[in-house]
């Protein structure tokens, strides 16, 4: 009952940025990046039992991480044993030159056109993310996105949105559009969960930590514009995910409710998880 009361496909829930009356809407987002936002060419490097070298997409890890290094399994004509040494090796930091450069040519994921209505809107956004490469590397590449158009991403309504809430920060900003940019995305939040520690073979409870304190962050900075929304204005946030064992945390942290069955404090009044990955039977 709890999946059906929170995991939802966000139909006409998020147009962000501002209502028709020009107030701010208090809608925030907090995606996952892989096969999500994007299709990312980088591999994760796994061993088959003859000691080769196997590289395999996210999206099938999403399908076979539970299965790496407890049982053998066939996968495109390998035998896979285990991982291999330094399995995320193109996900660290030493693969951010690289991760810059795929992820202009990378396919556009499930969720982009949510984080192209997120970022037209300048809202504030996280990136949440097995990944662990710096911070400042995700941040660049949502700043290529922006300022090249990317996927149809409206620049000019970009930084149009980003001037009106200026406004309303009462921050005079500036008048270059890469400064401008710079500014919104300083505001936004990037969890490479795994970025220093962490293991990205399982990531559910530093996910599970990384939006919580989003959540947490969004209601300090709601605080600045609120006065200018609409009277009982609601805080709704949505997380993305195409790995449905985050999700599975995701529901089980935020839908779990106290002996009253109300939700447990911390929790935002309007919170949709979406699923993007293959169709569960």
């Amino acid at each position: 009952m709890i999946m059906e009361g929170i995991l939802n496909n966000w139909k006409g829930f998020l147009k962000e940025g501002f209502t028709e009356e020009g107030t701010p809407d208090l809608k925030y987002y907090a995606f996952d990046w892989d096969d999500n936002i994007a299709f990312m060419p980088t591999k994760i490097i796994l061993l088959d039992t003859e000691g080769n070298e196997v590289g395999m997409a996210t999206d099938h890890f999403a399908e076979y991480r539970t299965e790496i290094g407890k049982k053998e399994f066939e996968y495109e004509g390998h035998t896979i044993k285990d991982f291999a040494p330094f399995p995320f090796r193109n996900f660290r930091v030493e693969g951010d030159t690289q991760f810059l450069q795929d992820v202009m040519t990378a396919k556009l994921g499930p969720s982009f056109p949510d984080f192209k209505e997120c970022v037209e809107g300048a809202s504030i956004f996280a990136i949440i993310t097995a990944r662990g490469h710096n911070p400042e590397t995700l941040k660049e590449a949502c700043k290529k996105y922006i300022l090249s158009g990317y996927g149809g991403i409206n620049t000019e309504q970009v930084i149009s949105n980003i001037k009106k809430y200026n406004e309303l920060y009462k921050s005079s900003g500036s008048t270059d559009n890469s400064k401008l940019v710079d500014d919104y995305l300083q505001i936004c939040k990037f969890h490479p969960v795994t970025f220093g520690e962490g293991s990205a073979a399982n990531p559910e409870q530093l996910k599970v930590v990384a939006l919580n304190n989003f959540i947490q962050y969004v209601n300090t900075e709601v605080k600045k514009v609120k006065k200018h929304a609409q009277k009982g204005s609601k805080i709704k946030i949505g997380f993305s995910d195409d790995d449905f064992k985050n999700i599975e945390a995701m529901i089980s942290h935020f839908g779990s409710r106290d002996e009253k069955g109300k939700f447990k404090a911390g929790r935002p009044q309007s919170l949709k998880i979406k699923y993007t990955g293959k169709p569960r039977g």
